[in-house]
């Protein structure tokens, strides 16, 4: 699935990469990059990811941090099973609501690729203005969900802002 040119064109994106190995420096960061690169080529202005380790009240003090100055807050990472795995408890005590359909899209598209889309638990929600979204870790992943759902992300703003249809 293909992103569209052009799509996310005036909007602020931020990634936010949680990954205990890439914290501590064990590990270079690949999905960030490739999430932001992603980005820009639909059009959106976005920063250098930020990395955060494994760590609940760290991932909700960024998200809080980067809702603030972005249209969009793409996390890749912690949505697993695993014991390490809080990316989603984290962000829902961020958003004010959350949007389970753009979540439901990412799995469903995921699954046609490979059956362990199903064990994402990522979540999706809007604080305030800002859409937060919860992405796998592995690149191809983060890349394959972000696709999934970029072309919604303009209506899911626009109703966020009262200009909704």
């Amino acid at each position: 699935m293909k992103i569209p040119r052009d799509v996310l064109k005036g909007y602020k994106v931020a990634v936010l990469t949680v990954s205990d190995a890439c914290a501590g420096r064990r590990r270079r960061d690949e999905s960030g990059p490739a999430l932001c690169r992603l980005a820009v080529r639909a059009g959106a202005c976005c920063g250098r990811p930020v990395v955060v380790p494994d760590d609940k009240k760290a991932i909700a003090r960024r998200l809080r941090a980067l809702a603030l100055r972005a249209d969009v807050v793409l996390s890749t990472g912690g949505t697993g099973v695993g014991p390490r795995d809080v990316t989603p408890e984290a962000t829902r005590t961020v958003v004010d609501k959350e949007i389970p359909g753009l979540a439901e899209v990412m799995r469903f598209e995921g699954m046609a690729k490979t059956r362990f889309a199903c064990l994402s638990r990522g979540v999706c929600g809007m604080r305030g203005r800002t859409l937060i979204v919860n992405l796998p870790g592995s690149p191809r992943g983060a890349a394959e969900s972000f696709a999934a759902i970029a072309d919604l992300i303009p209506h899911v703003l626009a109703m966020a802002r009262g200009e909704g249809h």
